[in-house]
């Protein structure tokens, strides 16, 4: 099923996406990946505020490549979401909503995912300067020292991605094999 939604991207959100689903955000969303990823852990360890906030928010595990004349941001397509996997579950009880990245999860992951209601998002690897024409605006935030790997606020309209987790823990890495599977 298809489903457009605006951000922030809220628990009541996240409840009406189903394993899946074909989702269209528009709003604003964040990237953030490795290298932000430890840095806010060390902020939070610190007793450091973030540099964004977290309730209803959607991080997109993305670092894109530069712009082109005319354009807010270059190719941005989804890095591996396992590298963020000892990190997402302290975002998620901080209220962040959802995820965007590509790739399995964690059983921690998917435990804090049932835990507080979100969703993890897949947006499809490869196919990263498609991608970009949903984001309308680009902006770096926090640790611009970090390079590709800075926070960044972008603003989307219809980003497409798909329910691969949803708030129930159901995953699509693991029942799309059985759904395709062929008995001989």
């Amino acid at each position: 099923m298809d489903r457009y939604f605006t951000t922030p991207f809220t628990k009541e959100k996240a409840a009406q996406c189903r394993v899946g689903d074909m989702v269209y955000l528009t709003g604003t969303i964040y990237t953030a990946r490795d290298a932000a990823h430890k840095r806010m852990a060390q902020a939070l360890a610190a007793g450091e505020e973030l540099p964004i906030g977290m309730r209803d928010a959607v991080i997109y595990y993305m670092g894109p490549s530069p712009a082109r004349e005319g354009r807010p941001i270059g190719s941005a397509g989804p890095t591996t979401a396992s590298r963020m996997d000892k990190y997402a579950p302290d975002l998620l009880d901080l209220g962040m909503s959802a995820m965007i990245g590509k790739g399995k999860r964690t059983q921690e992951v998917r435990d804090a995912v049932i835990r507080n209601g979100a969703v993890y998002f897949a947006a499809i690897g490869g196919a990263g300067a498609l991608l970009s024409k949903a984001i309308t605006k680009a902006e770096i935030v926090a640790y611009e020292d970090l390079g590709t790997e800075a926070i960044r606020r972008l603003t989307v309209k219809d980003f497409p991605v798909i329910v691969v987790m949803d708030a129930e823990g159901n995953n699509l890495y693991e029942t799309a094999p059985e759904q395709y599977r062929r008995v001989d």
